[in-house]
């Protein structure tokens, strides 16, 4: 998928913030901004140092959800037992099978998982910005809730823009 274009239709199960497991689409986003974000596996060790961080686009009235190739069992036994992500507030989703992935292009054919692939999409299900980092580096948080907020100003934004900042031009 590229930018521009709409992010696919998903009908998945997730674990809830409260720990609830149930399904998950693309409809019960509610007209809002999303930032959907990959990651290679449940229980491992760079993942919940960044799904503890994506919880703070929360605080951003975003849809969060992060996704990787692992079911939803494995999603609760992990948050219940690491207390780094046990407190996270979003749905860490359940794309086994890696169909959604596939569809994205973002599944690496040696290790068969995602790559750490983060979307932000706008409140009509188009796809405002995409990246991917490799399995083993990490994505900047900071760096994402800057983006989202420069894609959700309206302007011309320069490349360290932040809220507050004029737009170019101005």
């Amino acid at each position: 998928m590229m930018i521009g274009e709409n992010f696919p239709e998903f009908g998945l199960q997730a674990c809830f913030g409260d720990n609830k497991l149930g399904p998950i689409a693309t409809g019960q986003v509610n007209g809002k901004w999303s930032v959907y974000y990959f990651y290679p596996k449940d229980f491992t060790f760079i993942c919940p140092t960044e799904i503890k961080e994506m919880d703070r686009l929360v605080d951003e009235d975003v849809n969060v959800m992060g996704f990787s190739g692992d079911n939803e069992f494995c999603k609760l036994n992990w948050k219940e037992s690491n207390p780094i992500i046990k407190d996270i507030r979003h749905p860490l989703v359940a794309d086994s099978g890696l169909q959604l992935g596939h569809e994205l292009k973002i599944v690496s054919f040696n290790d068969n998982v995602h790559y750490r692939a983060t979307y932000i999409v706008d409140e009509n299900n188009v796809i405002q910005h995409e990246s991917a980092n490799a399995l083993d580096t990490g994505r900047s948080v900071d760096e994402i809730i800057r983006t989202l907020n420069a894609l959700k100003s309206g302007g011309l934004t320069a490349c360290n823009w932040v809220p507050g900042d004029n737009f170019v031009g101005e």
